[in-house]
């Protein structure tokens, strides 16, 4: 039963192709964060694999991880409806890992919330 179950999954990434989604998603990720880098300076890396993607945080003067900056980030993004997940040993990266099925409307209202939080954040 449980390899029937296995092959049916499979049989679904396949067919709906959710591996090329995975890299279509992450990559139009990236390039927004990357986008924002310039105006965003607290950007240090954009980083992942697929739609697993993590922005790490720095003070811009010393390069030092930015706890504050990522929570901040994560609380202005919740009380825009945008739940995200802080993580790393500094508490300064926030990563993104949605469902593959995400609708395309859903995930550019998302990019559309997180860009505005940062710019708003960075008084831009």
């Amino acid at each position: 039963m449980a390899i029937a179950a296995a092959h049916a999954v499979l049989d679904v990434i396949e067919e709906e192709k959710l591996n090329a989604r995975a890299t279509q998603l992450g990559d139009q990720l990236k390039q927004r964060l990357h986008e924002l880098r310039p105006r965003v300076p607290q950007i240090a890396d954009v980083r992942g694999l697929g739609l697993m993607i993590a922005v790490e945080f720095n003070h811009v003067d010393s390069q030092e991880p930015d706890a504050s900056f990522t929570n901040a980030v994560r609380q202005k993004a919740l009380e825009r409806g945008l739940i995200l997940l802080m993580c790393g040993i500094h508490g300064n990266v926030i990563r993104f890992l949605p469902p593959l099925t995400i609708q395309d409307n859903v995930f550019n209202e998302a990019l559309n919330i997180l860009e505005s939080v940062l710019l708003d954040l960075t008084g831009q």
